[in-house]
């Protein structure tokens, strides 16, 4: 068996990286596409590899000529590489196509290892490799019958959004049997780039095989193996990520703050959000709408007011809705003077937009790190704060105050006239019923009173980029709207305040499933060994890993080996070398997959 690779492309759109270089010469993580794809096809004793180059075709030969490979290397020169597509290529490796089984393989492709072993022991003579289609993937994909032979080969252009529960994506990686090359593949490539000329991809051959009787390809699934296609400067940015080591991956990863439908079937139990909410009627509602949406302008602060008052029951004087909850807590924070109370370990938004100087800081003296209405109120009582910060549940410990310790609280920062805020982003998630404190009543009742609200974490709706704030200090509100932009939600997010009313009872309901379900994994985790679990009434749970194994290396672990993406709390949490992370509530599967890969990794560790 031999190899031929494709890399006579000029990788435009990598722009200043292909300015002197070919594509392939693009380093993932400080080594080349070309030099790690050389070394995984090194290992597989093949007869030679047949590298096709182009564009910077001599630097490519110099650099290749440095590497260490055992396999003989040949090269074929494309001249015309700015005036051909990749069918051309292959045409010009015609004669070494049919002279062996061939692996077939696009130069701009990284891969992990494994995958080609894969493809070279599958007793199937030709295949395609091909994943399930993944809203990141562009180009050619593929349908499949039901003994995995291709269907249909189905370009870009072609491509129909509505069909994309059936498609698979091609890697761009193929399996060519001597016999499939000579008697099938070339003889259409000849007569193809006879009729259509050289600016054509050498798939769509593939595609009018395909449509053969007996077209003798079938497909390989990828089956879990990671792969990405650098095309640009953003997917060399996911493929660093990706193709980093453990706990190099989980700093690249936790950098992005989200975006994680580029990475396959990964699990996101790091980033916080309702998984019983929105439901489908809803979302098939704003998907109606979609086109209206897209094409115009959403409406200003003013209107939007209005529809979050409506949906919160509460003057429109009084609150206010944000570009998430994260741009009302800069504006609020910028608005601050004084001395202003903390209690930590908390959510570090609020505290990193507090000038070091003016933060004054309260610990919770138990190891799991919950405290009471009565410990604030002793510990700030004759200490000078303007303001108060509290989160409640707290994150990432979970402490609850029970609402009528709130209103004690607020009583209390009433009569010494410190401005209480009160984040009650994951208040709904507790057991607690009716513990809001966004109502008129409680509002005008202690005016020294804010609410911050993020509907995203609480309404499952992150991408829609919401959050409220709300207070009976109408000066402090009127300042707030004048300072956000005029338009600081889009259309989609104005929408969604529009209908969200309607889907009231499917919150209440999602809110009933979704504490059942965290009851369940709570349990469930609290017969793990070496994990020590917190009390909790948000959407997430703090544990504690008491068997040995740094927070670190566990969430290295969960990454590399499950997919799993967790909070590592050591940067948050210094407490005499006890390790913490913070775990999502996901639905049920999900919370599944989760106890069953921390019982495998912990035991593991245990033993």
């Amino acid at each position: 068996m031999q190899a031929i690779i494709l890399a006579a492309g000029m990788g435009k759109r990598l722009k200043s990286l292909t300015a002197n270089n070919t594509k392939c010469m693009v380093k993932v993580n400080g080594v080349t596409l070309i030099e790690r794809m050389l070394r995984q096809l090194d290992r597989l004793d093949l007869n030679r590899i047949v590298l096709v180059v182009g564009y910077q075709g001599q630097k490519l030969i110099d650099f290749v000529s440095t590497l260490d490979v055992r396999t003989p290397i040949e090269f074929i020169d494309n001249p015309i590489y700015d005036k051909t597509n990749n069918i051309y290529s292959l045409a010009l490796a015609r004669n070494a196509l049919v002279a062996d089984d061939t692996l077939l393989l696009e130069s701009d492709l990284i891969f992990a290892d494994g995958t080609l072993e894969a493809l070279v022991s599958d007793p199937y003579p030709t295949l395609a490799l091909i994943d399930r289609y993944e809203s990141w993937m562009d180009g050619t994909v593929v349908t499949l019958n039901e003994d995995s032979s291709i269907k249909k080969f189905i370009p870009g252009k072609r491509f129909r959004f509505e069909d994309i529960p059936s498609y698979y994506k091609t890697v761009n990686i193929y399996k060519f049997s001597k016999h499939f090359s000579e008697d099938i593949y070339v003889p259409f490539l000849t007569a193809y780039t006879a009729a259509l000329g050289d600016n054509e991809y050498y798939e769509q051959v593939l595609r009018v095989i395909a449509m053969l009787d007996h077209p003798e390809i079938r497909a390989k699934c990828m089956d879990g193996r990671i792969w990405y296609e650098i095309d640009d400067v953003q997917d060399l940015d996911i493929a660093e990520s990706m193709f980093a080591k453990p706990e190099e991956k989980v700093k690249k990863l936790g950098s992005r703050y989200g975006g994680y439908w580029r990475y396959p079937n990964l699990l996101d139990f790091c980033y916080l959000v309702n998984p019983y909410f929105p439901p489908k009627r809803l979302m098939d509602e704003i998907k109606a709408n979609f086109e209206t949406l897209l094409t115009q302008y959403p409406s200003r602060m003013r209107v939007n007011s209005l529809l979050v008052a409506k949906n919160f029951g509460v003057k429109q004087e009084y609150i206010l809705v944000g570009n998430g909850a994260a741009e009302l807590i800069k504006a609020l924070m910028e608005a601050q003077t004084g001395n202003v109370g903390f209690i930590r370990p908390t959510f570090e938004e609020y505290y990193n937009r507090c000038d070091p100087a003016r933060r004054v800081v309260f610990h919770p003296n138990q190891d799991n790190f919950a405290y009471s209405a009565d410990e604030l109120m002793a510990f700030f009582t004759g200490r000078e704060i303007a303001t108060l910060l509290l989160i409640n549940p707290d994150n990432p410990s979970g402490n609850y105050i029970p609402k009528t310790d709130i209103l004690r609280l607020a009583a209390w920062a009433e009569e010494k006239g410190i401005r209480l805020v009160l984040d009650e982003s994951f208040a709904d998630f507790a057991d607690e019923p009716d513990n809001t404190m966004i109502l008129d009543e409680m509002l005008e009742r202690y005016p020294h009173l804010i609410v911050v609200k993020s509907i995203s974490k609480s309404y499952g709706v992150p991408g829609l980029r919401l959050g409220v704030l709300a207070s009976a200090d109408e000066t402090l509100i009127a300042a707030m709207k004048k300072d956000v932009a005029i338009w600081n939600i889009n259309s989609f997010a104005e929408f969604y305040l529009q209908i969200e009313e309607k889907y009231k009872n499917d919150y209440a309901a999602a809110l009933v499933q979704f504490r059942r379900a965290r009851a369940e994994y709570v349990a469930a985790l609290r017969e793990i060994p070496g994990l020590r679990v917190l009390p909790t009434q948000a959407n997430y749970v703090m544990a504690e890993l008491t068997g040995g194994m740094t927070a670190a290396a566990l969430t290295a672990q969960l990454l590399s080996e499950y997919n799993i993406l967790i909070k590592d709390l050591s940067g948050k949490i210094h407490a005499e070398n006890r390790q913490f992370v913070r775990l999502a509530v996901r639905n049920k599967a999900e919370n599944d997959i989760m106890v069953k890969a921390l019982r495998n990794v912990l035991n593991t560790k245990a033993l």
